[in-house]
């Protein structure tokens, strides 16, 4: 197996990696309600949506060069929806059930 293949079936895998993660950040934008992005302080559910469904489209059109500029930057969008808006839609929520080690009918 020549260099050159091993490299492209780690770029596959990796682009199929990156864009699971924009895929998931774009259903989660999809699964809340729209009047929690203000009460959270984020922008809208709409604004959250395309930049999440941006991502997306622009993983699906880099599967086979992961590393270019524009999959990283679809990529830090999907994850700062993930590490920073999604947290606080679920603390307005109140869907932080997992924290401090609760279940769905209270304390351990």
């Amino acid at each position: 197996m020549s260099l050159d293949i091993v490299q492209g079936y780690v770029a596959l895998i990796l682009g199929v990696a990156l864009l699971a993660l924009q895929v998931f950040a774009f259903v989660e934008a999809l699964r809340y309600r729209t009047d929690a992005y203000p009460a959270a302080g984020k922008l809208t559910k709409i604004a959250w949506s395309a930049i999440t469904g941006v991502a997306v489209l622009i993983g699906l059109l880099s599967l086979n060069s992961p590393l270019n500029i524009f999959e990283l930057l679809a990529t830090a969008a999907a994850i700062v929806f993930l590490v920073d808006v999604r947290p606080a839609l679920r603390q307005v929520l109140g869907k932080d059930n997992a924290k401090g080690g609760r279940g769905p009918y209270g304390g351990w």
